[in-house]
């Protein structure tokens, strides 16, 4: 083989692994898409894993509609259990973060004058 092919075959091998490369950032970045919380009084929301959020969020929305209303540490002890073989992160974390999104967007209500607090289903509340 010449010089000169080899040369050529060696920057076509290399091209294919940068590219190869860029592929793999790509997939990773796709399956890494976040979602921007809400926070029910304003605040700047945080950026989390969509697939976390809608993890967290179902869980949410389906054990309150089940109970009609819980404490919020009743749904943080069940989220625990409940979640603990799958969930990759801190449980209580994403349990108050998705929480407050879910009142901000109005799918779940803090019921006034209970302490500890207790949550329902919002007014636009879907499962």
């Amino acid at each position: 083989m010449l010089t000169h092919e080899k040369i050529l075959i060696t920057r076509v091998r290399y091209t294919l692994l940068k590219l190869t490369n860029l592929v793999i950032k790509t997939i990773t970045m796709l399956d890494e898409t976040k979602i921007l919380t809400l926070h029910p009084q304003g605040k700047k929301g945080v950026n989390i894993s969509r697939e976390k959020y809608n993890t967290t969020r179902t869980f949410l929305l389906e054990t309150v509609a089940a109970h009609g209303d819980i404490s919020f540490d009743e749904l943080n002890e069940l989220a625990e259990e409940q979640l603990n073989a799958t969930f990759d992160g801190s449980i209580p974390w994403y349990v108050v973060t998705v929480k407050l999104d879910l009142e901000a967007r109005q799918e779940l209500e803090r019921i006034p004058k209970t302490s500890p607090h207790r949550l329902r289903l919002g007014q636009k509340a879907t499962t």
